[in-house]
């Protein structure tokens, strides 16, 4: 589907002048909106050549920006040769269609950026299907603004079935096509989402989960890599990871955790992409455990660290446990008492936040150690009857929690233990059949922890349907 001269012009590698409009509602993050758009064109290709701001208490209706800064930016664009203006404020589609016509070059804003960002940084079927649905959602209401034909389909003129003739106009065909085929890609994406969702349920009833989360280019696939035998691709970039990542955890002791790695988020993150990534961050909404990864060091980490609060109450994700992880905690200066000022501050504006480098490794033992205590859960002393022909659950008892003492029958082993709440659950959800203190095993499980939901159904234990150390995808 052809779109006039906005189509045609690519902003990659094209020279660009950002425009920012300081209203009273954006005054606190205007700075760093400012620099983060010159981070985002960059990341897209696009060369920056010109920075132009404007105060106002209310945006202009028809231009955005007044009539003056009108002029004062079609002057600059000519004098530094732009071929592109970037709007760091959303633009109602009359305001492109005004601002192209008086510029004469195209103009695009914050979220169209973010869009060909993700456009071209999308490797798996599900991402990519993600994406085209969220070009298509903003796309469709900018179809009058883009479009620099909308004569009348006259003359009689094939324009396929279930047009109704001459009369209609070209932007009502495009319409129809634009919901044609957003039908088809939302069914194809409702597919695989459907086979994530069982896979994502069935990795958390089988094991213990962990997801990291964090702004763009904060360090999660770095210490995703650190964490566990790698292979998530660690770039100094924005939306270096698209996609979800996940490999097993060694917390030591035998216990492993399953870590997902996901994709980063941004201020302002245009809501057709928080919409259609809601799928891509089903692991961290379903997690037992979210690790905020924070870049420590950057100057905006208070409010990365806000928006990343923002976007998981949003998503849903906030019914579990947070730890806020001060990464790249080796980029700040040494201090006369060793520990930064803005360690100090963070660790007392959110309590339990821990210190930590993906590149050196510190805060990392300690990161395994919080972890595996809340998989355990509350400690519990009791007495778990083993069938003796179940080699495999005695071994899972033997390997990860202390056995006070062992004692034989003529059907089971006794073992006396101390064991965690999650570790039972999920020893009972594998389809392990044991008595708990005597007693059958889920009232055993409520007999020690009679004041929290116990929500495990025993079953026998499928076949992994997911590969772990792969990319979670489609077929």
């Amino acid at each position: 589907m052809e779109t006039g001269r906005h189509a045609e012009v690519d902003i990659r590698a094209e020279p660009a002048i950002l425009v920012g409009v300081r209203l009273r509602d954006n005054e606190t993050t205007f700075d760093d909106s400012l620099v983060e758009l010159q981070a985002l064109a960059e990341t897209a290709g696009v060369r920056v050549v010109g920075t132009l701001e404007q105060r106002r208490v209310a945006p202009r209706g028809k231009t955005y920006i007044g009539k003056g800064k009108v002029e004062e930016l079609s002057a600059m664009c000519k004098e530094l040769g732009a071929k592109v203006v970037i709007f760091d404020n959303e633009l109602a589609p009359s305001q492109i269609a005004e601002l192209e016509k008086a510029l004469e070059l195209k103009v695009i804003d914050r979220s169209e950026v973010i869009l060909d960002i993700f456009a071209n940084r999308a490797t798996t079927k599900q991402a990519q299907l993600q994406v085209e649905i969220a070009q298509l959602e903003y796309t469709a209401p900018r179809l009058r603004a883009m479009w620099s034909h909308l004569g009348q389909v006259t003359g009689g003129a094939p324009v396929g079935v279930g047009t109704r003739g001459p009369g209609e106009q070209q932007l009502e065909i495009d319409r129809r096509i634009v919901k044609a085929k957003l039908d088809k890609l939302r069914r194809e994406l409702g597919e695989i989402e459907g086979r994530r969702s069982r896979e994502v349920k069935q990795r958390r009833d089988e094991h213990y989960t962990a997801a990291l989360v964090g702004y763009t280019n904060a360090g999660k696939s770095s210490l995703f890599n650190a964490l566990t035998r790698g292979g998530a691709y660690a770039a100094d970039k924005l939306f270096a990871t698209l996609g979800t990542r996940v490999e097993s955890w060694n917390l030591a002791g035998g216990n492993a955790a399953m870590l997902s790695d996901t994709v980063g988020f941004v201020q302002r993150l245009p809501h057709h992409l928080v919409a259609s990534f809601r799928a891509t961050l089903e692991d961290a909404i379903a997690s037992h455990v979210i690790l905020i990864v924070l870049d420590v060091a950057d100057p905006s980490a208070l409010m990365q660290y806000e928006t990343v609060q923002s976007v998981l109450d949003e998503i849903g994700a906030d019914q579990q446990p947070r730890i806020l992880l001060l990464n790249k905690a080796d980029r700040l200066p040494p201090s006369r008492i060793g520990i930064d000022p803005r360690i100090t501050e963070w660790m007392e504006r959110v309590p339990g936040a821990l210190p930590i480098s993906a590149l050196t490794g510190a805060g990392l033992p300690e990161l395994s150690e919080r972890v595996l205590g809340l998989m355990k859960g509350d400690i519990r002393d009791c007495t778990l009857s083993v069938p003796l022909t179940d080699g495999r659950a005695v071994d899972f008892v033997e390997k990860r929690v202390p056995v006070l003492s062992r004692d034989w029958t003529e059907a089971y082993v006794q073992l006396k233990v101390q064991i965690g709440r999650r570790q039972l659950e999920q020893l009972l959800s594998s389809g392990v059949r044991m008595l708990v203190d005597g007693l059958p095993a889920h009232e055993g499980l409520r007999s020690l922890w009679p004041d929290i939901k116990i929500d495990v159904a025993p079953r026998i234990r499928p076949h992994d349907s997911y590969a772990v150390g792969q990319e979670v995808e489609d077929e």
